[in-house]
């Protein structure tokens, strides 16, 4: 079976996750990098820009055919659309069917273990949980809720989190000079520490009460946010760390 991550259905990913979380029960979250089904359900589930619920969902249509300690929907039968994936993709082994979970969302385990820092070295089977908080979990997040949000009320938004501008939405009315932007980051517990890279920062000096610093707390459990307008006018305490790194390049004369 050839597995292209791009040629399958939002839905048909969301089903592949709550069988593999089925099928492979606590060693498929630690495979992942997770502490517990409910930051799974959360993570991947708002990661693929879908509901937690959903994830648990098909979790629990698969958990009769698996020896767990749960019941799951054991007083129907399977839903077909469920049934034909689970033929098609039941062969799959521990590591291929771990790959492909993690290449939804566009994480390459071999890539990146080539290109982490130093002291990242060795956790392995953590980063994919961390890389999903901190980034396309809890910037899903933002989107699912942005339309609700006051602060944002009558704002078109424009994702910009490829564009390495500073920060990773913009939004804007029909008048082209009246714009906000907002920097997304997302933390596993109810309280932990972020960072500003230079870019970030610079950003945030320079357009002060347009810049919005949005945080998304508690993945572990229930995910809330909090926003942080201007942030850098005292509200956070921000201290400047500095950090060498020796950068190595390779050349050759054509």
């Amino acid at each position: 079976m050839v597995l292209n991550a791009q040629r399958i259905a939002t839905r048909e990913k969301l089903i592949l996750a709550g069988l593999y979380l089925s099928k492979y029960d606590s060693l498929g979250l630690r495979k992942l990098g997770f502490k517990g089904f409910k930051e799974a359900f959360n993570v991947i589930g708002y990661a693929l820009g879908s509901q937690p619920a959903s994830i648990k969902n098909y979790r629990d249509e698969f958990d009769p055919l698996f020896p767990n300690r749960r019941k799951g929907w054991h007083k129907r039968p399977m839903r077909e659309y469920c049934r034909k994936v689970l033929e098609e993709y039941k062969a799959l082994d521990l590591e291929t069917f771990t790959g492909l979970v993690r290449s939804f969302v566009g994480y390459d385990e071999n890539a990146w273990s080539e290109i982490q820092a130093d002291e990242e070295q060795g956790e392995g089977e953590s980063n994919f949980a961390k890389r999903l908080i901190t980034g396309l979990a809890a910037e899903e997040y933002f989107v699912s809720v942005q339309p609700g949000l006051p602060e944002f009320g009558g704002y078109l938004l424009e994702n910009t989190t490829r564009l390495g501008c500073g920060y990773d939405f913009r939004l804007r009315t029909d008048a082209q000079e009246d714009f906000l932007v907002v920097e997304v980051k997302g933390l596993r517990e109810r309280t932990g520490s972020l960072s500003l890279t230079p870019k970030e920062h610079a950003v945030a000096t320079a357009l002060r009460d347009r810049f919005f610093l949005f945080v998304v707390k508690n993945f572990h459990e229930t995910p809330f946010h909090e926003i942080y307008r201007n942030p850098l006018s005292g509200v956070l305490q921000f201290r400047k760390s500095k950090r060498t790194t020796v950068h190595v390049s390779w050349l050759a004369s054509v």
